[in-house]
C-alpha cells in the first residue's frame, strides 16, 4: 500500500461534511470532551473552534489552583475556546473561581462575558465565586439577544448599570447575590420588559431582596434561608399584579407591607417560624394578600406558623378548588378546619402526614369531592371518623405510611372499612 493512500485512510475525518462534523460535536456535552478532539483530525482542530460550537460548558473545577482561582491553564483554554469563536453560540456556562484583589482575572472573566453577548448568546450561566466586589461587564446588561441569565453565588455585584436595558429576557435566577439597595427591582427588573420567570434563592448571606416588584413576571421562586436574614430586616413586599404561580419558602416575618398578588393562581407556602428578640410573626397580610389563589400547597410547618402568627383571621378564599397541606397535631386540624369555612369551592383536599384525628376538632360542611391522604400513620377508626366530615365525596385514596406498625394489617383494614363506610358511587384506593 502506497503511502497516501495510507495516510488519507487514517485521516479520513477530514473528508467528513462540515455538517457531519457538526453532528458529531453536538453530541458530545461536555466543552472540554469536545475541544480534547481535535487531535482526531487536523481540520477538527479548526472546525471546532470557528464553526461547530454553539453551547459552551467552560469549568475550572477540575483546573481549580491552590490559591481558589483559576489557574493560567483555565484562561488559555477558554480563549482558544471563546475567543476564537465567530458563529453566534446559543449557550454559555461559566464556573469559576476569582481572586478577590485579581484586577487581572475580573478583566478576563469580564471579556469572555463580553464576548458571549457580541457573540448573541440567548442563555448565559454565570457562576463566578469572587470573595471581593465583582463588577459584570456593563454589555451584559445591554444585550438583545439573551432571553435566560443566571447569576451566582455568593457574588457581590457592586452598583448595577442604571440604563438596564434587556428587552429579550424573559428568564431570571439569582442565586445568593448582593445587590446594592433597590438594584434589584429598581433597576435590573426595570430593565427588563418581558420577564416572565423570575427566581430569587438566597443561602447563608446577609442583605436578601426584601421588595420584588414587576409588572410582567408570570412565575416567581422566592427560598430565603440566611440565618442572618431577619438580624438584618424584618419585612416582606411583592408587588406582582400578573403573578400566576409563587413558590415561597422563607421564615415568617413581623411584617409583609404590600402584597399586591391579584392574579394568582397557584401558590406553595413554606414558611417556619424565626426567634428574635423583641419582635413576634405576622403573616397576615402574606395570607390575606393570597385570596384569590386557586391552589394552595402548605408544608407542616407552614400550618403551624399560619395557625399561630395570622393573627387578624384568615380571608374568605373565593376561587381555592384545590388544597394540599400537611397535618401533623391538633392545630393543623383546627388549621383545617378554618379553611374549609373560608373556602366555598374547595374540591379537591389533600393531606400529608395525618396521624391522627377525633371529632374534638368537627369539620364544618364543605364540598371536597376528592380526598388525598398520604403518609397516613392513624387507625383505621381514626380514618373513619375524619371521612365522615365529608358528605360529597366521590374519590378517596390513602397511601398508608411504611413506617406504620402491621403495615399489611392496617391497608386491609382500611380496605374494608372504605368499603364499608364510604357511598356506593364514591371510589376508593389504598396503596
Amino acid at each position: 500500500m502506497d503511502a497516501k493512500r495510507f495516510n488519507c485512510s487514517r485521516d479520513s475525518i477530514s473528508s467528513l461534511p462540515d455538517e457531519i462534523l457538526s453532528k458529531i460535536l453536538s453530541l458530545i456535552t461536555s466543552t472540554k470532551q469536545a475541544a480534547s478532539t481535535s487531535i482526531l483530525s487536523k481540520r477538527w482542530r479548526y472546525l471546532f473552534t470557528f464553526t461547530l460550537v454553539d453551547n459552551l460548558d467552560l469549568d475550572d473545577s477540575d483546573s481549580q489552583s491552590v490559591h481558589d482561582v483559576f489557574p493560567e491553564s483555565f484562561k488559555n483554554f477558554v480563549d482558544r475556546t471563546l475567543l476564537q469563536t465567530l458563529n453566534p453560540i446559543n449557550k454559555l456556562s461559566l464556573q469559576c473561581h476569582v481572586g478577590k484583589e485579581d484586577d487581572l482575572q475580573k478583566a478576563c472573566v469580564s471579556r469572555w462575558i463580553t464576548n458571549a453577548v457580541n457573540l448573541s448568546a440567548s442563555e448565559l450561566d454565570l457562576r463566578i465565586k469572587d470573595k471581593g466586589i465583582h463588577y459584570l461587564p456593563p454589555s451584559l446588561f445591554a444585550s438583545v439577544s439573551l432571553v435566560k441569565l443566571t447569576i451566582g453565588t455568593k457574588l457581590y455585584l457592586g452598583t448595577i448599570p442604571p440604563n438596564v436595558s434587556l428587552p429579550s429576557l424573559k428568564t431570571l435566577f439569582i442565586d445568593t447575590v448582593f445587590f446594592e439597595y433597590g438594584d434589584l427591582c429598581d433597576v435590573l427588573l426595570a430593565g427588563c420588559p418581558v420577564l416572565e420567570e423570575l427566581t430569587v434563592h438566597h443561602h447563608d448571606f446577609s442583605a436578601t431582596p426584601h421588595t420584588i416588584a414587576s409588572q410582567t413576571v408570570k412565575r416567581l421562586s422566592v427560598h430565603y434561608d440566611s440565618p442572618f436574614d431577619v438580624e438584618c430586616c424584618s419585612f416582606m413586599s411583592f408587588d406582582l399584579p400578573n403573578l400566576l404561580f409563587l413558590e415561597y419558602s422563607h421564615c415568617a416575618l413581623s411584617e409583609y407591607i404590600q402584597v399586591n398578588l391579584e392574579s394568582l393562581v397557584d401558590a406553595k407556602l413554606d414558611l417556619y417560624p424565626e426567634k428574635k428578640a423583641g419582635e413576634r410573626p405576622d403573616v397576615t397580610n402574606l395570607i390575606r394578600g393570597m385570596r384569590h389563589v386557586h391552589t394552595l400547597h402548605l408544608s407542616p410547618v407552614s400550618v403551624d406558623v399560619i395557625y399561630c402568627y395570622c393573627w387578624d383571621g384568615l380571608p374568605v378564599f373565593n376561587n381555592l378548588v384545590s388544597l394540599s397541606m400537611g397535618i401533623t397535631n391538633k392545630q393543623g386540624c383546627k388549621l383545617l378546619a378554618y379553611l374549609l369555612n373560608q373556602s366555598p369551592k374547595l374540591e379537591t383536599l389533600i393531606i400529608q402526614d395525618l396521624n391522627y384525628y377525633t371529632r374534638s376538632v368537627p369539620m364544618p360542611q364543605n364540598k371536597v369531592k376528592m380526598l388525598h391522604i398520604l403518609h397516613y400513620y392513624g387507625t383505621a377508626l381514626e380514618l373513619k371518623t375524619f371521612l365522615q366530615e365529608f358528605d360529597c365525596l366521590a374519590m378517596v385514596q390513602v397511601h398508608v405510611a411504611e413506617a406504620v406498625e402491621d403495615n399489611v394489617q392496617t391497608k386491609k383494614d382500611i380496605m374494608m372499612l372504605l368499603g364499608a363506610s364510604l357511598p356506593f358511587k364514591c371510589q376508593f384506593k389504598v396503596t
